[in-house]
């Protein structure tokens, strides 16, 4: 990320939070996607269970993975909710970064398209919207194009940054772009109104880490009794999350925070539960496909050994002590998919 973009991401987390000298800073967790992925986090802040684990906190919503992982490396941000992409980079750039547990490391994306486009082939020379260069979705349209024999470069594929999910699929809409990989909270609407579902999401079998929460090595240190009451938060939310009775409430949730109807939040409560890992630990075979992808581009990331990506003792004390399975009984659920 560029000075200028780091100066604006600094100036916006002052404004949110103005010194007080009297009071405990809040610890800030910042996430990088509106989706289904993200609301066990509203929902750990909505139903009070952060609070449950003292966990002082204030959520900030920032436009693109690799801008969330500049805040988490200048210490602006302690908690990010993001994926492998931004992470893998930074680590491979020399900054101190953990991914402490990993909550999704399935593909929800269908790749969504224009009327005119009817197959896979057509798209060469096209437009896909992307968050950022190097963020989750940058991956599963890398993801995508590999399943169907494509090259971003070879076949003169144009990747826009345009914003959010939300914002892609307005951008199809009106022509901006060709295509887009959506969560079926998107694609489905789009595909109502005559656009294509040229690959549907159970079409791609590759493991790839696209929610995590990420903190500074630093910080895991000196303040891992923090890290691992966040971690039995997330846990306990995605427990609620998933189980049936609760759906009416996770509902809710999808309509107010993506501002879509109850038919839309239909198909985000059926993503949240495709893409949802019940017991988080990192996935190997996820992070080597970031990897693997992102070394073609930066030759550092291939470098990188995955096991000092990951630091997974809370989440094994967690599993080892009985915390996950009893928290996903006390919701009437199992912890086993």
């Amino acid at each position: 990320m560029g000075y200028f973009a780091a100066a604006v991401l600094v100036l916006i987390l002052s404004l949110l939070h103005p010194v007080d000298a009297g009071a405990a800073p809040k610890l800030i967790i910042g996430y990088a996607a509106m989706s289904a992925r993200v609301v066990p986090l509203w929902i750990a802040e909505e139903q009070g269970i952060l609070a449950k684990y003292g966990v002082d906190s204030e959520q900030v919503f920032i436009r693109g993975a690799p801008t969330l992982v500049a805040g988490l490396t200048s210490g602006d941000i302690h908690f990010g909710s993001t994926g492998g992409t931004a992470t893998l980079a930074a680590i491979a750039a020399g900054h101190d970064l953990k991914m402490v547990a990993a909550f999704s490391s399935r593909n929800t994306y269908d790749l969504v398209t224009r009327p005119s486009i009817k197959k896979a082939e057509d798209l060469r020379g096209k437009r896909f919207g992307v968050t950022s260069i190097g963020g989750t979705v940058w991956m599963g349209i890398m993801l995508w194009l590999e399943h169907f024999g494509l090259d971003e470069q070879r076949d003169k594929i144009q990747l826009q940054v345009i914003g959010d999910q939300s914002i892609q699929m307005q951008a199809l809409e009106n022509g901006t772009i060709d295509a887009a990989v959506l969560d079926g909270v998107f694609s489905r609407r789009l595909k109502q109104k005559g656009f294509n579902i040229t690959g549907e999401y159970s079409e791609l079998k590759h493991l790839f880490t696209s929610q995590a929460i990420v903190v500074q090595g630093k910080f895991l240190q000196q303040r891992g009794d923090m890290v691992e009451n966040l971690l039995k938060a997330q846990v306990e939310a995605i427990a609620f999350s998933l189980a049936p009775k609760n759906k009416p409430t996770v509902i809710k949730t999808f309509m107010r925070r993506l501002r879509v109807d109850a038919a839309a939040a239909e198909e985000g409560y059926a993503d949240l539960h495709r893409a949802m890992d019940r017991i988080p630990y990192p996935s190997p075979e996820g992070l080597r496909n970031v990897q693997r992808l992102m070394a073609l581009r930066s030759p550092k990331v291939g470098e990188l050994k995955i096991d000092s990506v990951v630091d997974n003792r809370i989440i094994r004390r967690l599993d080892e002590s009985g915390f996950i399975d009893k928290a996903y009984a006390a919701q009437g659920t199992s912890s086993k998919p």
